[in-house]
């Protein structure tokens, strides 16, 4: 039974050391266990992929920078992997669509009779529009307003999707290069399995994030608009409703338009934001360090998601890397260690992905 709680929620208020990693279960928190990792796939195609050769790094952050749910650092080792170089564009995902038939999420109309079976007895049901298929689109208000509602710059568009970004009257043309975009868990991991690869792992994407940089600020280094360059797309201007795009982009920006890090890697800071496979919780590294781990090996996660601001959500995602969105004034989540909890059925216009590939022995 496909679960859509998250959606209609998000609508209304717009290991030992060398050993896989095991959790505790928190206070007050579902219990948390190992996540299995998937098998390897059988497939030797890495066309637009570079190979990280992988090693042991420090994960999460507990700089300035940092929100409570990026720490405390953890002592992290992962095997070597192959990895997009840039994002999922509409031209990748078109091809996958037109070969496989393959309609997502945000094109699929709401089951009200369905996912009220789901919800607390009594919940009214929403207005047709909000039952209808869309997305989330981001809409700057006409002046400044509070930081606590984020339905002042979110809207439900009737229509939104990967094809229609802003809406029904709105295309890809011109646009096959830019990042795909309303696409939500289950969309992107349609694409990876057809095009025989999987999701990055929290941990997986990270280390390829920092490049060579290591615990830098910024993928680039400490600064971050060094010499008054930009070097990856976020917000620039008053939040959310000035957008001055000094970068050259108010949205996304053609994939691979700014520089890539030290393993050839682009827009993994900026430009949207990246699923991961790893299921939500806000406490994960707490609880490594809890259990005195040294190094945790390739961790996969928790089995289970827990977001305490949001303890109805069924199942959340831990999506990295920021988008241009991301603003000084609000969150600065242009840094390796960001993270965010997303629904899993949650496809907005900042959100996309990119593959990896296990190593195949033939």
């Amino acid at each position: 039974m496909t679960k859509i709680y998250p959606k209609y929620i998000l609508c209304l208020t717009i290991l030992v050391a060398s050993v896989s990693c095991s959790e505790p279960a928190p206070d007050q928190s579902p219990e948390v266990k190992v996540a299995e990792v998937e098998s390897p796939q059988k497939t030797v195609n890495t066309d637009g992929m570079v190979w990280i050769e992988g090693g042991v790094y420090v994960m999460g952050s507990d700089g300035d920078y940092a929100e409570n749910h990026e720490g405390p650092e953890v002592t992290v080792e992962v095997s070597g992997f192959y990895i997009d170089t840039k994002e999922v564009t509409n031209g990748q995902y078109r091809k996958f669509a037109e070969e496989t038939g393959y309609i997502t999420l945000a094109e699929k109309d709401v089951d009200w009779d369905q996912i009220s079976k789901e919800l607390p007895a009594g919940t009214p049901k929403p207005a047709d529009s909000l039952l209808a298929a869309g997305s989330l689109v981001f809409t700057p208000p006409s002046g400044p307003v509070p930081f606590d509602d984020i339905r002042r710059w979110w809207r439900w568009q009737e229509g939104a999707n990967w094809r229609h970004p802003y809406g029904p009257d709105s295309d890809l043309k011109g646009k096959d290069d830019h990042p795909v975009v309303h696409i939500a868990y289950e969309d992107a991991v349609a694409y990876c399995d057809w095009a025989g690869k999987r999701l990055p792992t929290e941990a997986e994407w990270e280390f390829a994030a920092r490049g060579e940089s290591g615990d830098s600020q910024f993928q680039w280094g400490e600064e971050l608009t060094p010499d008054g360059k930009y070097l990856a797309n976020f917000f620039q201007g008053e939040f959310p409703y000035e957008l001055r795009a000094e970068d050259g982009f108010e949205y996304s920006a053609p994939v691979g338009t700014f520089p890539p890090n030290s393993y050839g890697l682009y827009d993994m800071i900026g430009n949207v934001w990246e699923w991961t496979s790893d299921y939500y919780r806000p406490d994960i590294k707490k609880q490594y360090v809890a259990m005195n781990v040294q190094v945790c090996r390739d961790p996969r996660g928790p089995s289970t998601s827990y977001d305490p601001n949001d303890p109805y959500a069924t199942e959340k995602r831990v999506i990295k890397g920021g988008s241009f969105l991301c603003s000084e004034q609000y969150c600065a989540n242009y840094r390796p260690t960001s993270r965010m909890a997303t629904s899993f059925d949650s496809g907005q216009n900042h959100l996309g992905f990119r593959c990896v590939m296990d190593k195949v022995e033939l």
